[in-house]
């Protein structure tokens, strides 16, 4: 089989590390030219810098403020002049803290930036990819699904992702814009590996695969939702949580 994205061009926002990273990296891979997007303009330039070092070097470096709408419509129309097809809706935050001492702040913030954030990235995709359709993928969260305790601003916003991708996906059908979700669980990013291993302990105990997840197992399922192997597949919500919250 041959480069599954080869010609298409990505954006992928909050890139610069994480899950964000591994799936800009993954769509490299598969032939893609990829505009990583973050907030982080030096995170995202040593990003670029790092995959142009393992021979990847169809990537482009840019910043950009999810929550600022002049700053997504910017991107979108960068994007654009590369003929975008793919656009991942990635980047967030966490503000964690029980519900009765979180300031409105806490919450807001939450709401700014995953779910304004993925509305304008659906907003300004929908508006750019050309005639030939193509694929947006947003990150929801297994915590979308079930609820965590401690994280109900997080909570609520990877619940509201999920009613974005439904609706953006029938709104975009016509132009043959599939729209989908992924709903990560426990992954190896730089936030699990803070958790003492107690607490990872005590958190795997809820998945059935009983491991921790791999930043790959997102690329890869990005890829998939990307591609042509997925060209009847929109609103839909694809777990990579090992069975967590199943």
């Amino acid at each position: 089989m041959g480069e599954l994205l080869s010609g298409r061009t990505a954006v992928v926002t909050g890139a610069a590390r994480g899950l964000g990273f591994a799936m800009a990296r993954g769509f490299l891979q598969q032939g893609a030219r990829v505009f990583l997007a973050d907030l982080d303009k030096d995170a995202v330039d040593a990003a670029v810098e790092q995959l142009a070092g393992q021979g990847l070097t169809a990537a482009v470096a840019t910043a950009c403020d999810v929550t600022d709408e002049l700053s997504v419509a910017a991107l979108a129309e960068q994007a654009a002049r590369e003929g975008l097809s793919v656009w991942v809706n990635n980047a967030g935050i966490l503000r964690n803290g029980e519900m009765a001492t979180m300031p409105l702040a806490g919450f807001r913030a939450l709401i700014d930036v995953h779910v304004q954030g993925s509305w304008l990235g659906c907003k300004y995709a929908g508006i750019h990819i050309g005639p030939g359709g193509g694929s947006i993928v947003n990150i929801s969260s297994i915590g979308g699904k079930a609820g965590l305790a401690g994280q109900t601003n997080y909570s609520t916003a990877k619940a509201a992702i999920l009613g974005l991708t439904k609706a953006a996906a029938k709104e975009l059908a016509p132009r043959d814009i599939r729209v989908n979700t992924i709903l990560p669980g426990i992954m190896r990013t730089a936030m699990a590996e803070q958790l003492a291993p107690e607490d990872l302990a005590a958190r795997l105990t809820d998945v059935p695969l009983g491991r921790i997840g791999e930043p790959h197992e997102i690329a890869d399922a990005a890829v998939f939702l990307a591609s042509d192997m997925s060209t009847f597949v929109t609103g839909a919500a694809l777990e990579v949580s090992g069975g967590r919250f199943m």
